[in-house]
């Protein structure tokens, strides 16, 4: 019998109850991965002495009668863009092949602390760039229910790990859509969660005002576990808010009687699978027979947001980026020369073609005599979609949509066509502009792949939005599907 067919409290109390021991349980999560990782390709790097190490010290831990953590006994992966100290971290890129990090993240500090048991690192896009996770340089993940099919970028191996039943949750990092896309393409819940909330210290950084970090996992329930555990300020980390964390748990009350819905028909119209629209509008009509209520409002900016969404990205990668040189950071191209050649080989050689894509069009647009004209104009346009869900949320509690205007194509169907990818994240963009959470659950099938359900809340109201998906969640069987491999 599967033990990953239970919820996460539940896992926690049989080991608990020492019906199972972490051991076991671990065992199962390599067993898994070695059955399937060979056609899904979600990890980049497996630590299995370290997991059953760790296995067997809190099996100890448990006999001895110590406290245990919140997340104690669950096997966890990592996107590879979150460092674990002793552990390589690639940002699945040649430039950081054989990078060891000497610390952890604190949201990796926050999951040992908690007693989860790290398995490994999963597959990404090359420093988180992409939509569909075909730009790892270590080959890239396929889609646990179909395998032609992408599994969405790019915690791409975050989703897919969850999907195929590899890990029971991942850590995967957010800037334009990167957790919720591909949750919403494998049929698993991805939250992004409020920017600040969650330490970012640790996190190879993208695009550092939009990155965040969030939990990916097979249910709601279990979503509000995980970020129970790695929620909280963090002095390390400059960004970081200063706010009380609540009991996510608590809210999960299955109560959304005369809760406020706001539908944009931004989200809903010219652009969006007209098999998306239907099972978007069939999800609202689950949560209105719940007691919810919803109206069609309008976001005007959104139109904006994919074109200032990239200048933004782009500029604050190209700073980021700056650092790997062959000296500082990264594999060096040796070949003699002077430094300027050393730095040139280095990059062009390190690098992919999405990543020096993005450093080009940042480099552009944060160059004299174009700043004004790209970046403050972005900037200015951020502004006013922040202020569009400032205006919506005076009157309503959710804005819900789809998290993708399309189920998962197929691979390679779009990589040599980068402007049609980037739309892909049209619905998601939006809310890291504005810094708030949203969350991407399972709504329905779509030629039997998974299209996911987006609600987003005000900031710091992730409690709302856990709340609104538990309530759909409890009322309809779609999470519970599970691919077959």
């Amino acid at each position: 019998m599967s033990l990953f067919q239970y919820r996460l409290p539940e896992l926690h109390s049989m080991l608990q109850g020492k019906e199972i021991s972490v051991s076991e349980l671990t065992e199962q999560s390599l067993a898994a991965i070695a059955e399937r990782d060979s056609k899904v390709h979600a990890f980049l790097t497996l630590d299995e002495e370290g997991a059953r190490q760790s296995a067997r010290i809190l099996d100890d831990k448990l006999a001895s009668g110590a406290a245990r953590g919140l997340l104690f006994g669950l096997p966890a992966g990592i996107k590879d863009n979150i460092v674990t100290k002793g552990l390589r971290t690639t940002c699945a890129s040649k430039f950081l092949d054989n990078f060891q990090p000497i610390y952890d993240a604190t949201v990796v500090s926050k999951l040992r602390q908690a007693d989860a048991v790290t398995v490994g690192k999963l597959n990404m896009d090359e420093f988180a760039m992409g939509g569909s996770n075909e730009n790892s340089a270590y080959g890239a993940v396929r889609n646990p229910w179909n395998l032609e099919h992408v599994p969405g970028g790019s915690s791409g191996g975050s989703a897919a790990a969850v999907a195929a039943g590899e890990v029971l949750f991942a850590l995967g990092s957010d800037t334009g859509g990167s957790i919720r896309q591909p949750a919403s393409y494998c049929g698993v819940v991805g939250l992004k969660p409020t920017y600040g909330l969650v330490s970012r210290f640790g996190l190879v950084a993208f695009a550092s005002s939009l990155d965040q970090i969030g939990p990916v996992t097979r249910n709601v329930e279990d979503s509000a576990y995980v970020l129970q555990a790695i929620a909280g300020y963090d002095a390390q980390d400059s960004t970081s808010a200063k706010v009380d964390v609540p009991d996510y748990l608590s809210a999960l009350t299955g109560d959304i009687s005369g809760l406020r819905i706001a539908v944009p028909k931004e989200y809903i119209g010219e652009g969006v699978d007209a098999a998306v629209r239907e099972q978007v509008m069939s999800a609202l009509k689950v949560l209105e027979g719940l007691g919810a209520v919803w109206e069609e409002v309008s976001l005007p900016h959104t139109e904006y947001a994919v074109a200032a969404y990239y200048l933004l990205a782009s500029s604050e990668a190209s700073s980021n980026l700056a650092r790997f040189d062959g000296v500082r950071y990264g594999v060096r191209a040796d070949e003699g020369g002077g430094l300027l050649d050393l730095y040139l080989n280095s990059r062009s050689r390190g690098f992919g073609p999405e990543v020096k894509r993005r450093i080009m069009l940042g480099t552009y647009a944060l160059s004299s005599g174009y700043y004004d004209a790209y970046y403050l104009k972005a900037q200015k346009v951020r502004t006013l979609i922040k202020q569009d869900f400032d205006e919506v949320f005076k009157k309503y509690d959710v804005v819900i949509g789809p998290t993708a205007p399309t189920a998962a194509f197929k691979l390679g169907s779009q990589t040599e066509d980068p402007l049609t990818m980037y739309l892909n994240d049209i619905l998601t963009i939006p809310v890291n502009l504005a810094g708030i959470p949203a969350v991407s659950i399972p709504c329905g099938f779509d030629g039997g792949l998974p299209v996911g359900l987006q609600i987003i809340g005000k900031e710091f109201d992730e409690s709302t939005v856990l709340r609104v998906a538990h309530a759909f969640e409890q009322n309809t069987d779609y999470h519970k599907e599970r691919p077959q491999l």
